[in-house]
C-alpha cells in the first residue's frame, strides 16, 4: 500500500516540470507579435469570469511611451519660452503675462500672434473706411463692433465718403499681456502710415488729406478664450495717440 503515494508523487513532479518548462518557453521570449500598448480611451469589453489574467497587465508598457510623448512637448515649451524672451525680457510683467498665456494655450506663439495682429490691423482699418460691416463683425468684439458700426452709420447718414489707402506698418510690438481667468489679452502698439480723407456730400474735404501720408499710432488690445476651439483673436479695445 505504501507504494501508491510514491508513484503519485513521481507523476505530479513530472507534470509540474512539464508545466514549468512550457510556461518558461512562453513567458521568457519576445516574438515581435506582442499586443500594442494599452490605450485607456479605447472601448473594451468587461472582463468575463475565467478570462486569462494577461489582459490585466497590458498597461505596463505605457510608461516609456509617455516619456517619449512628453519630450516633444518639453521641446515645444522651451522653444516658446525662447520666443517670448525675444519680445519680453525675462522677469518682467510682460514676460510673465506671455508665459501665462502660453501655459493656458499650448499653441500660442508670440511671433505668429504678431503676424496675425498686423494682418488684422490692416483688414480692420480698411474695412472701417469701406464700411464693410461683415468683415468687421468677424474681427471685433461685440462692444467694439457696435462702436465702429455706429461711426459708419453716422458717416452714411451725413452722406460723407472716406478715401483711404493703407501704406504699411512700420512697427508692431506687444506692450502688455496677461491671462484673466481663461481669457488671454494682448495689447499691441502699431506705428503705421496711412492716407485718409473724408469728403462731405459735395465732395469737399472736411477731414484728413487725400495725398499726404500720415504717421498713426494705435494701441489695440486683442482677446481670445483659451478654452475655446476657435483659434481667432478679436479686437476688444482701441486707443489712438495723436
Amino acid at each position: 500500500m505504501n507504494g501508491f503515494p510514491d508513484l503519485y508523487t513521481v507523476i505530479f513532479l513530472v507534470i509540474a516540470v512539464v508545466i514549468f518548462l512550457r510556461l518558461r518557453s512562453v513567458l521568457g521570449r519576445r516574438t515581435g507579435n506582442e499586443r500594442p500598448p494599452f490605450d485607456p480611451f479605447a472601448r473594451r469589453n468587461p472582463a468575463q469570469p475565467g478570462a486569462p489574467a494577461e489582459d490585466k497587465v497590458i498597461s505596463l508598457p505605457r510608461r516609456p511611451i509617455e516619456r517619449e510623448e512628453t519630450a516633444p512637448a518639453a521641446a515645444a515649451t522651451t522653444l516658446t519660452d525662447e520666443r517670448i524672451r525675444a519680445v519680453a525680457i525675462e522677469g518682467t510683467p510682460l514676460n510673465d503675462g506671455l508665459k501665462a498665456i502660453a501655459a493656458a494655450d499650448r499653441s500660442f506663439d508670440p511671433d505668429g500672434f504678431i503676424r496675425g495682429a498686423r494682418g488684422a490691423y490692416e483688414m480692420i482699418v480698411t474695412a472701417f473706411a469701406d464700411g464693410d460691416r461683415k468683415t468687421l463683425k468677424q474681427l471685433l468684439s461685440r462692444e467694439v463692433f457696435d462702436g465702429f458700426v455706429a461711426a459708419i452709420s453716422q458717416r452714411e447718414t451725413r452722406q460723407e465718403k472716406m478715401e483711404f489707402k493703407f501704406v504699411g506698418i512700420d512697427k508692431a510690438e506687444i506692450t502688455d499681456a496677461g491671462l484673466r481667468g481663461s481669457t488671454a489679452q494682448i495689447t499691441v502698439r502699431f506705428l503705421s502710415k496711412l492716407i485718409s480723407a473724408t469728403r462731405d456730400k459735395d465732395g469737399k474735404v472736411i477731414d484728413g488729406d487725400p495725398v499726404r501720408v500720415s504717421d498713426v499710432t494705435d494701441i489695440w488690445t486683442f482677446a481670445r478664450e483659451t478654452v475655446s476651439r476657435d483659434p481667432n483673436w478679436k479686437l476688444v479695445a482701441t486707443e489712438s495717440i495723436e
